[in-house]
């Protein structure tokens, strides 16, 4: 049976008093997978699971349900350091499904987040999951930003095949007529937005029933990889909220701890590999106000060197009007607080798109840290862009590193969870 909300160590000790758990452990006489593993099963008969992932944000909630669900010989271990699944960005953002069409044919953020939609989309029709599919406009307001759009349209038209549309300035006055556009629009229909806490409640949901094991308030201190770089396994040293520390060995390992991946990748690698986390903060503002009322989302165009994709009006499923996020670069992911010195630069941002804002109405809500590995843009046109880095690290068995997994990593998590398996069993 799964064990959610498990203690470590009471399930590390059991553990070691069964050696024959069908559940969490398996042996070399009657694990039988679908497909060629990648990995070294030197440490199967050994090893107290599988996979372990670590990070409980929708990412990897989505990773683990995958393994699992397509692994049912197999152990999967969720490792969540607070003591709720999702808190940290999967939580904190604009709860969008991203049409995919800011970034390089040839990205990761691109084919993860086209593949991603389609099988959100997909799983939110089969579970229910809340969602609407509302569109979003890209409004242009000179000629710096008209240039951005028909770049994006002649990209979605000519390489992605994306569906995306000029919209008439006419057209729009009738639809939506208290935003402005002086130049142009371009029309996403395939965007939408989603309850994210659903989302998440049912890929773990879906891990569970797979008999997969979540641990929560379960932080890793401590990464040996056993063997030749993890030819032999690997063993972690977590932490509980009191300080206690419990060891568990798996046969492969998985980062997709977000806000703390870079600590993680740094916990394995030599000093002189290790990397440099840029924290982005996203404040956001609600707009409890019945008028200008707007049915879409509405984007600023992109324009180069902007480390996100400007302050633009989102909605929550109930039809409630928020702004956010900007770009607010912090020294760590701690501050979650809602810097109200940032509303005057965004209400003069959305005044440009919506004039007849009323400014009394804007409120603090919320704010989120975006982990980036740069300071740079975050669309592909333009100097700097940084991809998702999604790899099976050379040189190591068995791990595979995630960082920077920003927007759009709520929309790709699936296609995410996909990938990853590929990495591990190469299907």
């Amino acid at each position: 049976m799964p064990v959610r909300n498990a203690p470590l160590r009471p399930l590390i000790k059991a553990l070691s008093l069964s050696s024959a758990s069908p559940t969490l452990l398996t042996s070399p006489s009657t694990t039988s997978y679908a497909f060629r593993r990648l990995f070294s099963n030197t440490a199967r008969r050994n090893a107290d699971f599988t996979h372990a992932v670590i990070g409980g944000g929708v990412v990897g909630l989505a990773i683990a349900q995958s393994l699992a669900r397509n692994h049912p010989s197999s152990s999967t271990l969720l490792l969540e350091r607070h003591n709720a699944i999702g808190t940290e960005t999967s939580s904190r953002n604009s709860e969008v499904i991203h049409a995919g069409i800011y970034y390089g044919a040839d990205s990761l953020k691109t084919s993860l987040c086209l593949r991603g939609k389609e099988l959100l989309y997909s799983l939110c029709a089969k579970h229910d999951i809340p969602h609407r599919r509302t569109g979003k406009w890209i409004v242009a307001q000179n000629d710096l930003q008209l240039a951005a759009l028909e770049q994006i349209h002649n990209f979605c038209k000519n390489e992605l095949h994306v569906p995306i549309e000029w919209v008439s300035l006419e057209t729009a006055k009738k639809r939506e007529p208290a935003v402005r556009a002086e130049k142009a629009i371009l029309e996403s229909p395939t965007t939408g937005i989603i309850d994210s806490h659903a989302l998440m409640l049912t890929l773990l949901g879906l891990f569970e029933e797979a008999g997969g094991t979540l641990a929560l308030s379960s932080d890793v201190k401590g990464i040996t990889p056993l063997g030749n770089k993890g030819s032999s396994g690997w063993e972690l040293v977590v932490s509980d909220p009191s300080g206690e520390t419990s060891a568990i060995t798996t046969e492969t390992l998985i980062n997709a701890a977000g806000l703390g991946a870079v600590k993680i990748n740094n916990l394995i690698v030599p000093e002189d590999q290790h990397k440099k986390l840029y924290y982005a903060k996203g404040n956001y503002f609600s707009y409890p106000a019945p008028q200008p009322k707007v049915n879409t989302l509405i984007y600023p165009a992109p324009e180069p060197g902007h480390g996100g994709l400007g302050t633009h009006l989102t909605m929550d499923l109930a039809g409630r009007i928020k702004f956010g996020p900007d770009v607010e670069w912090v020294d760590g992911p701690g501050d979650l607080g809602v810097n109200q010195a940032r509303l005057g630069k965004t209400i003069r941002e959305v005044k440009r798109y919506l004039p007849g804002l009323d400014e009394g109405q804007l409120v603090p809500d919320y704010a989120g840290i975006r982990p980036k590995l740069g300071r740079a843009s975050a669309v592909a046109h333009g100097k700097g862009f940084v991809d998702f880095y999604i790899e099976r690290e050379k040189g190591w068995e068995g791990w595979v590193n995630l960082l920077g997994i920003e927007s759009p990593g709520l929309t790709s998590c699936l296609a995410i969870g996909e990938r990853v398996e590929k990495l591990l069993y190469g299907r």
